[in-house]
């Protein structure tokens, strides 16, 4: 279980705060050879961070030992070179409207403090966030110039002497958010192995976990000495006083999912979905042609072009009739449509053109049921058959007063699944990654169909598990275990 230690020029500096233990002077961190043995989250507070400064050596030597590390050498090198993040247009939208309030001239610059991505401009938390994603720093000024794009002139560490007494407070609470260990008196009884997030979103009306799973992952992780706790977008802040993340809830580029994949992984924490797997799997074009390449048997299938639509009829003498078009990151059953006629086809085009500039189309493969097989790290976890919804093609059907109606399950050992299931299945998904997966295959006629890959599969609480029972959330969370031991061999 890592600890949090503040790094100081002087504990004198830290008159102003809460008493705690955390605390140490940066020549003692420079000097203590011993800590290169403890898991750590180093939050580095010098005045000075500038290249070969004491405060810098700090950042590198936490890197050095293997510690997490806020700021690490490289955002203090990218600072010091002037080497700034741009925002997107939704954020410069933000931050114009801010700066238009300000009583400035187009010339003068406008700072902003960050304190471990908050601000006290409740109009420009969206935008400290991104700011303290793009450049982790305890503390942040950032300078603004009044202009419509691209207002972020400077972004330098703020020190801890530089804060008024309203700052000070501002910090206190920031750093309380952040990590909830600073102030915590150490404990008498035995460390936790590591500490694992799982993130969530209670308001997510079809969950990759069921709240029995997730209380399932809590409590077997509690009889396994692990500290895991769960986390929403709102706690991703204190990502980095975890060790590992696991992600549950539905992942999606351009999303908060991958964004705190990304974190995770350049924190060098154990991550699962990992922003890779992601990529590879929340996008049915690419594993279109990934699967083919490879020759694992999937549909037939075609791309369509929104710039250059094959007709009805096309489609027709290479899929045959129906035929099943996608949105190319699609889930649940969702952005799938089913036509059979040239009417069908316009129909369905005019709602997918306004998701994405390509589309797949498939030949319609209609089973009672398609095969789903879970794996970890190439391992066979566990299979399920999901049946299709009662009179529909699909597995779920969404209906148009908003509610969404599923088929039936049954949770099959493995010993009873067709080989040529599960050989389709695993290399899949080796073609992907050593991550979390499930693969959705259709059985035909002693053979079978690769549908898809997915990065981040159900498993809820009496459907996935109902073979194994709790050892399903044992064997996920021992490779969390695993991966984090061989990290610090």
């Amino acid at each position: 279980m890592q600890s949090t230690l503040i790094l100081l020029d002087s504990v004198t500096q830290w008159k102003p705060y809460y008493e705690t233990e955390t605390i140490t002077t940066a020549a003692d961190y420079l000097q203590n050879e011993d800590l290169s043995k403890k898991p750590l989250l180093v939050i580095n507070l010098c005045e000075k961070l500038n290249y070969l400064s004491e405060g810098y050596y700090c950042s590198l030597l936490a890197q050095a030992r293997g510690h997490k590390v806020l700021p690490d050498v490289d955002v203090l090198n990218r600072m010091e070179s002037g080497a700034i993040s741009r925002l997107d247009d939704n954020l410069q939208k933000i931050t114009y409207r801010w700066l238009q309030t300000m009583d400035c001239s187009e010339q003068e610059l406008i700072p902003l403090d960050i304190y471990f991505g908050v601000c006290n401009v409740p109009e420009m938390s969206k935008v400290a966030h991104f700011i303290f994603e793009q450049h982790p720093c305890p503390v942040l000024r950032v300078l603004f110039a009044n202009r419509p794009k691209n207002q972020i002139d400077s972004v330098h560490p703020l020190g801890l002497s530089e804060l008024s007494d309203e700052q000070q407070d501002l910090f206190a609470q920031a750093l309380d958010n952040f990590s909830k260990r600073v102030w915590r008196q150490p404990r008498s009884h035995k460390s936790s192995r590591f500490d694992l997030a799982i993130l969530h979103d209670p308001a997510e009306a079809l969950p990759p976990s069921n709240k029995g799973a997730l209380n399932k992952f809590l409590s077997q992780a509690k009889k396994m000495n692990i500290n895991a706790e769960l986390i929403t977008e709102d706690d991703s802040i204190r990502l980095l006083e975890f060790d590992a993340l696991f992600i549950r809830q539905t992942t999606a580029l351009n999303h908060p999912t991958y964004r705190l994949a990304q974190q995770a992984r350049q924190a060098d924490m154990v991550v699962i979905d990992d922003p890779l797997s992601i990529i590879r799997c929340t996008n049915k074009v690419y594993l279109k042609e990934l699967l083919e390449r490879e020759g694992v048997p999937t549909p037939n299938s075609k791309l369509i072009f929104k710039n250059n639509l094959a007709s009805f009829q096309e489609l027709e003498e290479c899929l045959g009739n129906p035929v099943i078009l996608k949105v190319p990151d699609g889930s649940f059953s969702v952005g799938m449509h089913k036509v059979s006629t040239e009417q069908e086809y316009a129909e369905a085009l005019e709602v997918l053109s306004l998701q994405s500039s390509v589309f797949l189309a498939q030949e319609f493969v209609p089973t009672s049921f398609d095969w789903r097989i879970g794996l970890l790290n190439g391992e066979v976890l566990f299979a399920c058959k999901y049946f299709m919804a009662r009179g529909h093609w699909q597995i779920y059907n969404h209906q148009g007063n908003g509610k969404t109606r599923s088929g039936a399950y049954e949770a099959v050992p493995i010993a009873k699944v067709p080989r040529h299931v599960l050989r389709n299945a695993i290399k899949a998904a080796s073609l992907i990654g050593k991550g979390l997966y499930g693969v959705d295959i259709k059985e035909l006629d002693r053979r079978s169909v690769v549908i898809e890959v997915n990065d981040n599969p159900s498993i809820d609480q009496g459907v996935e598990d109902d073979v194994l029972g709790d050892e399903l959330y044992r064997l996920i969370l021992r490779e969390f275990m695993d991966r984090l031991e061989q990290k610090r061999r």
